[in-house]
């Protein structure tokens, strides 16, 4: 008798099987290359009506992820000449013929026939159509995409909004203007965040330290905490009392794991982050048995830890905490990043009782308008489109904003099962499905609800005004965000700290077992 192991259960044949397997790995990649020629064919489709082909690659992008696909038959009515209409399509299958009401006709008179890649309707996306000729279907299984207007309005943008678009005005922009644009847009936004002072001291301290030995000049303190990767360490200059948090890498665990290009990925993000709302970074080291990332010493304790201890936040701390994470993704996605792992245990805090993002491993760099397709995150707070493998994009950040809203509110996220495939389900059945307890209030509920949206393009955040949505939403009404972004509004998490080195607020962690055996096979000359 064979049995194998699968998701926790144990699976035993009873008489003889025969079994197809599928790597996981294979259906990633055939669901990504399905996924992206289908919405290469919707872009072109897109791009041939006049009406749109002025649209920037973002919005372009976000009415391809409203599109939805209707079915005909032979003989069936798309459009019946006369009636109102707000519906635009585009023909993705199968032909259609047009007919219209003439004088001394009894009966409309065909006037031409539709193929794949044509569309009518169009009108419609600018204001109330009546309909000036039938749209009935040739043959049977006939397919459109189609938009209506309230959804091209929330999403994309109302007529008026995009008449610089629609009357061509852009059409004429190069890559080299954009970038320019993109370029003085980013830098007009650092500047408004500049470095300090005391980082510009930190950072050249730091730097005159040796790259192979950090120990050499650095000494532990502490352990602030563990995971699969190796541990962060409190760590202080020798003879002064300069402190940071070292996040130690074991290099074999990255080789075996296959984290290489994760690893320099949030190496090069960290680098490029200068927010109040976001870890600081200083600088890398690296030696035989790891890599080293020298960052900001957050003193006041994992949000995670505070929320176990007190069981659940009541709204004035919820409001804060989340004010705090949507400042830092107002500037991640600003700067074309996505996080991907928004949890209470990647929030810390610092002497101010502020909260920061930390640990960047699964944040990528996007461009407009694009997808990625890399299943990660934490189970409870992965998006549905992550889990179906359809590609994702920073909507994925305002979900998981709504479960932690959930979370810090109750102490637990609203989808959570036995094991992962059942958490899974459980997501993908949607927050519908969800009874919230009384002690959610109804605007905070409407927050969740809007926010964890199972269509990407439906999420608060993600519509047409932005983040900003967010942050008017009527929960946040009356907070104090420029109090906030000045760092002015006292936080109702500030704990009191004794000097740069008090790890009061942080677990015991055991020393690590063992010593890591080297790895040199180069993979980090670059780090």
């Amino acid at each position: 008798m064979t049995r194998t192991k699968h998701h926790g259960f144990w699976y035993h044949a009873v008489s003889n099987v025969k079994t197809w397997a599928l790597d996981r790995e294979v259906f990633q990649n055939i669901m990504r290359r399905t996924a992206q020629a289908r919405d290469e064919q919707y872009r072109q489709f897109l791009r041939s009506v006049c009406l749109l082909k002025n649209l920037p690659e973002d919005k372009l992008t976000k009415i391809i992820d409203c599109l939805e696909v209707e079915y005909y038959d032979k003989g069936d009515y798309i459009i019946r000449e006369g009636e109102e209409g707000s519906t635009f399509f585009i023909l993705a299958k199968g032909m259609v013929k047009v007919t219209q009401s003439t004088e001394g006709n009894d009966k409309p008179q065909v006037i031409k026939t539709l193929q794949k890649g044509d569309y009518f309707g169009e009108k419609a996306l600018i204001s109330d159509d009546v309909r000036s000729a039938n749209i009935i279907a040739e043959e049977n299984d006939v397919a459109c995409l189609v938009i209506d207007r309230e959804t091209f309005s929330q999403t994309v943008g109302t007529f008026e909004e995009l008449q610089k678009y629609l009357e061509g005005y852009v059409a004429n922009l190069n890559r080299d203007d954009e970038k320019r644009h993109a370029k003085r847009s980013m830098s007009g936004w650092r500047q408004t965040k500049p470095l300090s002072l005391e980082m510009i001291q930190l950072k050249e301290k730091v730097a005159k330290f040796s790259s192979s030995s950090p120990f050499q000049n650095l000494e532990i303190v502490t352990t602030l905490g563990v995971g699969g990767f190796g541990r962060v360490e409190l760590v202080k200059v020798k003879n002064e009392n300069v402190a940071f948090a070292m996040k130690c890498i074991r290099k074999k665990h990255i080789v075996d794991t296959k984290q290489q290009e994760h690893i320099y990925s949030e190496k090069k993000i960290l680098e490029e982050m200068c927010s109040p709302f976001i870890v600081k970074f200083y600088r890398t080291f690296k030696d035989r048995k790891y890599v080293y990332m020298l960052l900001e010493a957050c003193l006041g304790g994992e949000l995670w830890s505070i929320l176990r201890d007190r069981g659940s936040f009541d709204e004035p701390t919820s409001k804060f905490c989340v004010a705090c994470v949507t400042e830092a993704f107002d500037y991640l996605h600003r700067l074309g990043i996505i996080y991907r792992d928004l949890k209470p245990e990647n929030l810390i805090l610092d002497a101010e009782g502020y909260l920061k993002l930390v640990d960047f491993g699964f944040a990528k760099k996007i461009g407009s308008g694009q997808k990625t397709w890399t299943f990660c995150g934490t189970p409870e707070y992965v998006a549905p489109e992550v889990i179906l493998n359809k590609g994702h994009d920073f909507s994925v950040d305002f979900w998981s904003l709504g479960i932690l809203v959930y979370e810090l509110l109750t102490g637990n996220p609203p989808f959570s099962g036995m094991d992962q495939m059942m958490t899974y389900n459980l997501i993908l059945k949607g927050i519908e499905k969800i009874d919230f307890p009384k002690k959610v209030t109804r605007r905070p509920e409407d927050l969740i609800r809007r926010l964890c949206r199972q269509n990407p393009t439906e999420r608060l955040g993600n519509l047409k005004n932005g983040i900003n949505d967010i942050k008017r939403h009527r929960w946040l009404n009356g907070f104090n965000w420029e109090g906030l972004k000045a760092r002015s509004l006292p936080s109702p998490l500030k704990r009191e700290l004794n000097g740069p080195i008090d790890h009061s607020y942080f677990d015991n962690y055991p020393p690590e077992k063992g010593i890591p055996p080297d790895e040199m096979s180069g993979w980090d000359k670059d780090f």
